[in-house]
């Protein structure tokens, strides 16, 4: 049993999204752990402050190690984070353990892990934004000059075409992908602070360390230390928080208009009832609707996780861990049901 919908046995059916999910997985992690680990000796080798020999003999260490999971899991229970135990595994038979880690600290591996997952997830969710942009667009084509009753406060006001509806869809797409972009591009920074964050414990060479590693691991050279500075991973979520809201419109819309007596919309496929055989219900447009539901309430609690006190927070910083894969899957699943969605519309209005 899981206490995730998105990766339950059954209710996953409904909610997962694998693409996601994996970029997030354990293996992926590790991986970019890992990845921090390599890039950093290579740029303190770079700048002088690793031997080239003990640069080789460590950067072999890290090519051939296996995570001992249950190591690190035994060690996140203990540290509150994984990265003492990695560092202890990856030094195991290193004859010179100060080439791997030192000068870095746990947040600086954990975020840099955090930057790489959300510049993985970006090019995903961008993609169905834009399919679905262009299925709505193929969608006004089709329907667009068809009439409808326009309707306020859930209301008959006046006649309007199809197309005034879509479009209403569609719009706030094309700002999610530009939005989307921006946020990656704040918030898919290289993590360098050291200790505490001022870059004190890599002396003068800090700035070319980071530039090193930056360009090593694709991502952008910090501005400065974000530790306790959430505002671009904050902004990010947001990104994903407006993508499920206004694809939860979309869905609420479908879901009315589909309703008996209104009859707006033909939908190809839908659920089936247990007891109602007659029944073909909107599960797409319904799942959309949920879906915006709860990012909306994972954004409430990113925005507590702002808080990080002084240099470093044990707990706002977790609280993230547990919100933020959930909203990247929340997005991705949504973007692929509201295509589905899209796909399924056979007819709108008369």
């Amino acid at each position: 049993m899981s206490v995730s919908v998105f990766e339950h046995p059954w209710l996953g059916g409904l909610f997962a999204d694998a693409e996601i999910q994996a970029l997030w997985s354990g293996e992926a992690q590790l991986a970019h752990l890992v990845a921090f680990e390599r890039a950093f000796t290579e740029a303190r080798t770079a700048v002088g402050a690793v031997g080239a020999e003990a640069a080789a003999e460590a950067l072999a260490a890290m090519d051939a190690y296996q995570g001992d999971i249950a190591g690190l899991r035994a060690g996140m229970a203990q540290d509150g984070v994984v990265v003492p135990a990695l560092a202890r595994q990856l030094r195991e038979g290193v004859s010179v353990p100060e080439a791997i880690h030192k000068g870095a600290t746990s947040q600086d591996v954990t975020d840099t892990a955090l930057a790489l997952t959300l510049k993985a997830c970006t090019p995903v969710l961008s993609d169905r934004l834009a399919a679905l942009i262009s299925a709505l667009d193929r969608l006004e084509a089709d329907f667009g000059a068809a009439d409808i009753m326009g309707r306020t406060r859930m209301q008959a006001a006046l006649p309007i075409k199809a197309g005034h509806r879509i479009a209403t869809w569609r719009a706030p797409l094309h700002c999610h992908v530009s939005h989307l972009t921006q946020a990656a591009s704040e918030a898919c920074q290289l993590q360098l602070g050291g200790p505490v964050g001022d870059g004190s414990s890599l002396g003068a060479s800090a700035q070319a360390t980071a530039d090193h590693m930056a360009a090593a691991l694709g991502l952008a050279a910090p501005s400065h230390c974000w530790h306790a500075d959430r505002s671009t991973v904050a902004a990010y979520s947001n990104v994903l928080a407006l993508i499920t809201g206004s694809l939860g419109k979309f869905g609420q819309d479908i879901a009315l208009m589909a309703q008996q007596g209104i009859s707006e919309v033909t939908l190809a496929a839908g659920g089936g009832s247990s007891a109602m055989p007659h029944k073909v219900n909107p599960v797409a447009a319904e799942l959309l609707t949920t879906l915006a539901q709860f990012n909306a309430g994972q954004q409430a609690l990113m925005q507590q996780a702002m808080l990080h006190e002084q240099e470093r927070s044990g707990t706002a910083w977790a609280l993230e861990w547990m919100v933020l894969p959930q909203m990247t899957a929340a997005a991705g699943t949504a973007l692929t049901a509201a295509l589905r969605l899209a796909g399924s519309i056979r007819s709108i209005g008369g």
